[in-house]
């Protein structure tokens, strides 16, 4: 199956109303991350195809429950969740934090091919951000939820939230995640063409 067919299959089973231009962008940033992944080995997913359904479809099978605001994806990598929900929503300020050189000139690369002035990229780790505050922290593939709210829980601005895809259940992640957070809602998600579990985890202050 051809790409944007792949995509647009994907896109019509998710239901979700993208502004215009979104589909050719994410596109163009499949195209962007298969040609710098030979050199620069942004992510262990090798096929445009598979790129399609396990980076943007599955990054996009989460917007419906997303909160809205300001966002910082933490160790963002090649650009995954960020850079498909920076394209899909424009109106949100999105901050991709990576300390992997390459991987930041590539981000770096994406924001000025894919003309998103939403993007904003910093080249260091999470403690580079001192002072700033998030209405969202998210996380793909950084670390356990723990971990995460230990590492850059600090940055996140009052009443909002930490949010982290995860696979299976992650029911060792939920137990040890201690004060002063709580989980407020884990999500089963399905994503077109990925047989394989997907849970959203939203956590943040305890009240």
């Amino acid at each position: 199956m051809k790409l944007n067919d792949l995509l647009d299959t994907g896109l019509a089973e998710l239901d979700l109303p993208l502004p215009e231009g979104v589909r050719e962008r994410l596109l163009d940033y499949v195209a962007l991350l298969d040609k710098w992944n030979h050199t620069y080995n942004l992510t262990a997913v090798r096929e445009p195809e598979a790129m399609v359904t396990q980076h943007i479809l599955d990054t996009l099978a989460i917007l419906p429950h997303l909160p809205g605001g300001s966002m910082a994806d933490i160790g963002s990598g090649g650009g995954i969740p960020g850079v498909p929900i920076a394209i899909a929503q424009p109106q949100r300020g999105v901050t991709l934090v990576e300390s992997n050189q390459k991987k930041a000139a590539f981000l770096r690369q994406v924001s000025i091919e894919l003309a998103l002035a939403n993007i904003e990229v910093v080249e260091g780790r999470v403690e580079s951000l001192a002072g700033r505050q998030f209405d969202v922290l998210i996380s793909r593939a950084l670390s356990e939820l723990p971990e995460f709210a230990r590492m850059a829980g600090h940055l996140l601005a009052p009443g909002g939230s930490i949010v982290t895809m995860k696979g299976l259940y992650p029911h060792e992640e939920l137990a040890g995640l201690g004060q002063p957070w709580s989980v407020r809602d884990v999500i089963a998600l399905r994503v077109p063409g990925l047989d394989a579990a997907r849970h959203l985890v939203l956590a943040g202050a305890a009240a």
